[in-house]
């Protein structure tokens, strides 16, 4: 399944002298900064893959980019996501005026001098660390100069090229706070589409409408301040473009982030409900997770293919897509909120089939273990779906039969029930009385 060539993933930096984890620079810059004509790195493939980078003469269409080119699905897409540990996304700019290689860019001063800071000190860390460029636009909630940090889920404000040697020094290698900056917690799903069209124009051609299809999808569902999505720089892999990464909290209140690649829009849909809103792996679109090697990414979805009853593990993305039952796919409970309602009784635990737009009262999507939801009409002859059982070596799956009336009586019904019994007592008795008057 891809080797390092194949993956075209971004760089390891290593230290020979030390037993320190390495830093993982999504836009790999190859040493540029300490030595122009190295080389370093190019036996993984990271120029021989990137021919569609320099190619702007536009003599291959976007249609040959894009979802319909003929290498899409093609792969095997488990275990091409490289170890690491932790995930730093400066906001800065946009995709439209992003270079390709924006940690080197002359003009870039902050993405420049924060790359450098991190590569001097990578050999400190005791996490392996990517660095990602995403969207930033000042007033907004990623303003110019943000660092968005997973899995700490936190967020601190405008950082600039003044301040850089600090924060890493006190956020990346002491694992402490940088001051007088102070750590916003951050709430919710974080996706990041990889849209860095100078880098390579398959992420520039597929990145865009997956952007355009997720803010339609959570603005439809009342998703907003829940689930947020932005653009992001290469994270390495530009042959399974669109890319996608998910971060998120499970139900123990554990940070995942989970990669996804040959992403259509039709497949939008598919994440918000199966991997936001039911915590469930999709595993015909899944690269990966972050703090799994590649082998265990492997062998986490042998396990959850077997349990689903495949057989075949060693299918090609292509066969692995249109399941026959899509949305079914098994996987452990890794979000806090059930888009669908879920029942849970004697450590078993089922989803009934539920509508994706349940609107959360609480602002925190984390805030909530499970959201009891309403379905909608038209999709009430849906089958129901099944569930895994929460937790680690959990190996039978529950499929939870369609309650019946009585079994859904809820004690507001009864209130319910008498208040129409009493009110049709009364006018009854008062009828009788007016009679008897008259």
């Amino acid at each position: 399944m891809g080797s390092a060539r194949d993956r075209d993933d971004s760089l390891a930096f290593t230290n020979p002298s030390t037993s320190s984890s390495p830093i993982v620079i999504s836009d790999a810059l190859e040493s540029f900064l300490s030595d122009p004509n190295s080389h370093i790195g190019s036996a993984s493939g990271s120029f021989q893959n990137e021919g569609l980078l320099a190619d702007t003469s536009g003599s291959c269409s976007d249609a040959e980019l894009g979802f319909s080119r003929s290498e899409f699905r093609t792969s095997q897409l488990a275990g091409t996501v490289e170890f690491y540990q932790r995930h730093v996304f400066l906001c800065y700019k946009n995709p439209q005026v992003w270079p390709p290689r924006i940690e080197a860019a002359e003009f870039d001063r902050l993405p420049r001098l924060l790359y450098s800071a991190v590569m001097a000190r990578r050999a400190d860390m005791k996490k392996e660390t990517r660095l990602t460029i995403c969207e930033g636009h000042d007033g907004t909630e990623t303003s110019n100069g943000d660092v968005l940090i997973f899995p700490d889920m936190i967020r601190y404000r405008r950082l600039t090229h003044f301040d850089v040697d600090t924060f890493v020094e006190e956020v990346l290698v002491k694992d402490g706070e940088w001051l007088p900056g102070t750590p916003e917690t951050l709430k919710g799903s974080y996706v990041f589409v990889c849209s860095h069209g100078s880098r390579d124009r398959r992420c520039g051609v597929c990145g865009p409408p997956l952007i355009n299809r997720f803010r339609e999808e959570i603005e439809l569902h009342g998703l907003q301040g829940k689930v947020s999505v932005s653009p992001c720089s290469h994270i390495g892999g530009h042959k399974y473009a669109g890319n996608v990464i998910i971060f998120g909290s499970n139900c123990n209140r554990e940070v995942s982030g989970h990669w996804y690649g040959y992403v259509a829009p039709e497949d939008v849909n598919v994440l918000l409900e199966q991997h936001v809103g039911k915590g469930e792996i999709v595993d015909w679109l899944w690269r990966g997770q972050m703090g799994l090697s590649e082998e265990q990414q492997k062998e986490s979805q042998e396990r959850r293919l077997q349990l689903n009853g495949e057989t075949d593990v060693g299918k090609t993305t292509t066969e692995l897509t249109q399941p026959k039952e899509r949305g079914m796919n098994t996987g452990v409970c890794r979000s806090q909120v059930e888009i669908g309602g879920c029942c849970q009784e004697n450590g078993n635990s089922c989803c009934q089939n539920a509508t994706l737009m349940e609107n959360i009262n609480s602002p925190d999507l984390n805030d909530e273990i499970a959201v009891k939801a309403t379905a909608e009409k038209k999709k009430g002859s849906r089958k129901p779906l099944s569930r895994m059982n929460s937790g680690k070596g959990a190996s039978t799956r529950k499929v939870c039969a369609m309650p019946t009336w009585f079994q859904s009586w809820e004690r507001e019904d009864t209130y319910a029930a008498v208040a129409v019994v009493c009110a049709a007592v009364s006018v009854a008795v008062a009828y009788k009385c007016y009679k008897q008057l008259s």
